[in-house]
């Protein structure tokens, strides 16, 4: 590893570049640099051979890395493509409302579409078969699609090698990586209007069952490894059961029950395209669009696709296991990678913050260049990073389960950006969820929300600043009993603060509890 430079501190009224020898600490202070604590200091003079730049700006000491010879080339604009949003949502609306009218393409005559899809069929265990509904799918997304899918194969570039290492493990097709194109659009923070969640949408149950947890700082279903490997799981027993791998894609989509009903429905019929029209709406685009992405990936070339692809495919990244607590600001500020990068990599950390939990093993993902400087500057990193963590208010004290979907009543002065921001989510997302068309909404009216951010307090009766405090909900409580624990507090205020049309309780659940 390349020797790191050694220190330059630069001063708002010049530069300064050589320390005391004898006492360090002593002459930053002298000359008005804010101290971090000791083991910073000694990185940054230089008592330690491994050190970090310190920049003085307005009272504020700034830590960066140094580069290495060979720095990262990032391209700003394949950075702005791969960070936009909006691929998930037309992905999503092309298969609940994919048409199968016949759509001629001229630059892919029928008799070379048949002729490519049987040469696709014999090296892959799907049904590959012409017929007309297929390639009107495929035309259509050749005609209509061209610039998402351009976008979808450079995220790919990131992508596929994951999912390939993973789908080999359990002895799946390696075409299955495509079904994640169809899912997600490749977006590891994709949530559907019922919740369910990344590159491989997994509801909130199903997750758990594959071992997927949730909580107010992480959501499993958004890292890419982990939430690859519990579909991997799942679709290796899904074809267990069917013996058949069409049939294991419609019942990922819709569960295998729907299946088997429409099985039965069509006679006794095992092949998908003799069931499909017996199978939900969805489903029913589901299988079309997975076969239609697989033909135009792999003849890209011959459609005149070309990908960029990323500058840090996945090969060149690598993790390091969090020791302390740190942000994605801090990660940001200190690595100088952008930060919409650092959320790229990490897309599982709802808020941004990486937490240090007894038996978790939460690790963090750079490009490999900046994993050693992370790794060759732990102690000042960290040093930095709980400073910084101790001089702001933590946004828990402690991990919580994280609901997967609450209902949220609008009131007097709600709007849907304030609503969005307050639970981490998107407007666009909403509007999904709840089948909005316009921003418009009603005091009173019932959203439904699968928020990002944490929704309730820690696990035992704690009380903010303002006041408020947050109970937790024991077995035999009910809203009158809770109400009579609280001065002025009556069973009507505790359902407005915390949006219960009800009088329904669930031990564990987190109530707001506001002054009387």
């Amino acid at each position: 590893m390349e020797k790191l430079l050694f220190v330059t501190v630069l001063f708002v009224f010049g530069v300064f570049t050589s320390f005391a020898q004898d006492k360090p600490i002593d002459s930053l202070k002298k000359k008005n640099i804010q101290v971090v604590d000791s083991i910073t200091v000694q990185k940054i003079t230089g008592d330690l051979p491994k050190t970090v730049v310190a920049t003085k700006v307005k009272d504020t000491m700034v830590f960066s890395l140094e580069d290495m010879a060979k720095a990262r080339k990032i391209d700003s604009l394949w950075l702005n493509e791969l960070f936009s949003t909006g691929r998930f949502e037309e992905m999503y609306g092309t298969v609940q409302n994919q048409s199968y009218d016949p759509l001629p393409y001229k630059e892919l005559p029928t008799e070379v579409l048949k002729q490519r899809l049987a040469e696709l069929n014999a090296r892959t265990p799907f049904n590959v078969e012409y017929n007309p509904s297929l390639e009107s799918v495929i035309n259509g997304y050749l005609k209509n699609r061209r610039n998402t899918l351009s976008k979808l194969m450079a995220l790919s570039d990131y992508y596929f090698p994951m999912f390939e290492e993973q789908l080999d493990r359990y002895g799946l097709p390696l075409e299955m990586k495509y079904l994640a194109i169809v899912e997600s659009a490749l977006d590891p923070r994709a949530v559907s209007r019922v919740g369910a969640t990344g590159l491989w949408q997994f509801m909130f149950s199903t997750g758990k069952m594959f071992g997927l947890d949730v909580n107010s700082y992480v959501d499993e279903r958004s890292d890419p490894i982990m939430a690859t490997e519990a579909a991997s799981k799942y679709l290796f027993s899904l074809y267990n059961s069917l013996e058949d791998w069409d049939l294991a894609l419609a019942a990922y989509n819709s569960g295998p029950g729907n299946v088997a009903k429409a099985i039965r429905r069509s006679g006794g019929k095992k092949n998908y395209w003799n069931i499909r029209s017996f199978l939900p709406r969805e489903t029913a685009g589901y299988v079309p669009a997975f076969l239609a992405t697989m033909y135009i990936f792999e003849y890209a070339e011959e459609h005149g696709f070309k990908s960029d692809g990323p500058q840090i495919p996945y090969v060149a990244t690598d993790t390091v296991r969090v020791k302390k607590m740190i942000t994605f600001d801090q990660i940001a500020e200190i690595t100088s990678i952008p930060k919409a990068e650092i959320e790229y990599l990490n897309p599982s950390y709802k808020l941004g913050i990486i937490p240090v939990i007894k038996d978790e093993n939460y690790v963090l993902r750079l490009p490999i260049d900046q994993i050693g400087k992370f790794v060759a500057n732990e102690e000042a990193i960290y040093a930095y990073a709980e400073k910084k963590l101790n001089e702001r208010e933590k946004p828990l004290d402690e991990v919580v389960d994280q609901p997967s979907r609450i209902r949220y009543r609008v009131r007097s002065g709600d709007y849907l950006g304030k609503i969005a921001e307050k639970y981490g989510v998107g407007v666009s997302q909403i509007k999904r969820w709840n089948g909005l068309r316009s921003n418009r909404l009603r005091v009173g009216q019932r959203l439904t929300i699968h928020p990002r951010k944490p929704v309730g307090g820690s696990s035992k009766t704690t009380t903010s600043n303002n006041g408020v405090k947050m109970y937790t909900v024991k077995n035999g409580d009910s809203l009158w009993s809770i109400s009579r624990k609280f001065p002025g507090v009556t069973v009507e205020k505790i359902k407005n603060w915390n949006d219960i049309s009800g009088n329904n309780l669930k031990p564990g659940m987190k109530l707001k509890i506001q002054k009387g």
